[in-house]
């Protein structure tokens, strides 16, 4: 036996090997032992916001699949869960808040390992500022049906009125998540325990209905519902898997708190697992439950009528609870408003890493003495995402939304590379059992390589204007031109970067820094 060490002095993503060949210097002057178990699950749902991501994503995804939406959304479960497999493997071997930077760096090199880390940051930035709007226009909802006054609800219309309210609610998330992860933890409870309970209370009516003879278009439960071969085309089976994994994405935010988590090596791999069962099961539960209350019809209140589709909640609350149709704003509000919070945790913990590896600016690499969480990263992302949304809600709603849907695609790339990354970092040892054979090559492998084809389906896809708002340049879909765009603008920061930081780049990290036969 033989132990593979690295030729570079200064450690590479996961610092130090100890005897047993583990990387063990991991500390960047985070908290330990901040979240256990229980908070990394509420967290990890909360930055998924089923309450603010099934709004809209319920109506999209039927107007794609029909009633087969149950089966795309438990298909779209399997290579999330793949994929957390990998994650879990890697964490215990790499516990580094850096997670795909960290982890595609050391299987592959610097290079991809930046490119990986830049769509992340991509995803989780910019989605911020559309959870942000989100928030905005439910807090006017729920102002205006609070009072009775229809006319507060237009406000979020109102340019002006509604930027600075997202930038309030952004420098308010920012806030929490510098103060650490226990304002974090009270914080999550208090809204990922409402909205869950909000969500359960609207199934269980819907069913009401359904069984009272009083549902919008009632639907008998089916078995058929879960046959994903009853789809009518591969890309309409891929949209709609597209549109799933974004309504799964955001569990991988419990890894990247590894370093703050009781049990470093153990519990986020757990917690990732557990959290996307969980959402399994809730998504199920809703899905279910509106599919067999509205069906998919385009009718006033089918989930195929395109006027409902943005906000499928809004405009079944009010049938579907009655005089509680209020809790389902409040809901929305109270998901986008915490996934909003805990989003921040992901993008600053890998600005975090990269600054610390030497990637990005040292500056990056700054924790608060008193607080010890990464206030300068977190600052940074929430200034990037505030412009972003500033600039593109004056210039065009249109590019705003359809740059969020490009997000899909970025996150099916970096989970994908990452799977990947963890087949190839444990290539050396995954067959001396049937166990690390199907949890470090089989699941990773495949789960990797599912969320790499819908990437590619997707983007061919999003080239048809009609994928997104219809906006076109040339003839080509803007869903697929801000694609482009954005992965440009990552080659051309990791160039910069380059000419900047070579000595990151000319740093040769070892694909293995285990022990191997």
């Amino acid at each position: 036996m033989t132990q593979q060490t690295s030729t570079d002095p200064r450690p590479g993503p996961g610092g130090a090997v100890d005897g047993t060949g583990r990387d063990t210097d991991h500390s960047k002057g985070l908290s330990r032992g901040a979240i256990g178990a229980l908070g990394a699950v509420v967290i990890g749902v909360s930055t998924i916001a089923p309450a603010y991501t099934l709004s809209g994503a319920l109506g999209p995804t039927a107007s794609a699949v029909g009633e087969h939406l149950p089966a795309v959304l438990i298909v779209g479960f399997i290579p999330m869960m793949l994929v957390a497999l990998g994650y879990r493997e890697l964490n215990r071997a790499m516990p580094d808040s850096g997670t795909t930077f960290t982890w595609a760096s050391k299987a592959f090199g610097p290079w991809i390992g930046w490119m990986g880390s830049w769509c992340l940051l991509a995803a989780t930035i910019l989605v911020l500022s559309n959870l942000a709007g989100i928030a905005v226009d439910f807090f006017y909802l729920a102002l205006s049906q609070l009072a009775g006054v229809e006319q507060i609800a237009e406000l979020t219309r109102n340019v002006p009125v509604n930027i600075l309210t997202c930038l309030v609610f952004m420098a308010a998330a920012a806030w929490i998540s510098c103060r650490g992860m226990e304002a974090t933890k009270t914080v999550q409870y208090v809204l990922v325990s409402f909205q869950v309970l909000v969500l359960g209370w609207f199934a269980v009516a819907a069913f009401g209905h359904v069984a009272d003879g009083t549902a919008f278009d009632a639907t008998r439960l089916s078995w058929e519902w879960f046959n994903p071969l009853g789809v009518s085309s591969f890309s309409a089976f891929a949209a709609g898997i597209s549109l799933s994994v974004f309504i799964y994405w955001g569990w991988d935010v419990v890894l990247t708190m590894n370093e703050e988590s009781r049990g470093t090596t153990t519990t986020p791999g757990r917690a990732a697992v557990l959290t996307i069962l969980v959402v399994v099961g809730l998504y199920t539960l809703v899905t279910l439950g509106t599919l067999a209350y509205a069906g998919v019809s385009t009718g006033e209140r089918g989930l195929g009528n395109p006027e409902i589709q943005g906000n499928v909640f809004a405009a079944l609350s009010g049938p579907v609870m009655g005089p509680f149709a209020i809790l389902i704003s409040l809901a929305v509000l109270s998901s986008s408003a915490s996934s909003l919070q805990s989003t921040m945790l992901s993008p600053a913990r890998t600005m975090l890493a990269m600054g610390h590896y030497g990637a990005l600016s040292e500056k990056y690499a700054r924790i608060s003495p008193k607080h010890q969480t990464p206030a300068y990263a977190t600052v940074v992302a929430v200034l990037i995402a505030s412009v972003f949304y500033a600039v593109m809600r004056v210039v065009s709603e249109n590019v705003l939304w359809d740059t969020i849907t490009t997000l899909g695609m970025m996150v099916c790339f970096y989970y994908g590379v990452t799977a990947l990354a963890c087949v190839w970092y444990f290539r050396h040892e995954a067959t001396r059992s049937v166990r690390e054979f199907l949890s470090k090559l089989a699941a990773p492998l495949v789960g990797g390589i599912l969320l790499l084809i819908f990437f590619f389906q997707t983007a061919w896809d999003s080239m048809d204007p009609a994928y997104g708002s219809g906006s076109e340049i040339g003839g080509v879909g803007l869903v697929f031109i801000l694609g482009v765009l954005i992965f440009v603008l990552g080659v051309a920061a990791m160039l910069y970067q380059h000419r900047r930081r070579p000595e990151f780049f000319r740093r040769r990290f070892e694909t293995s820094e285990h022990l191997t036969v």
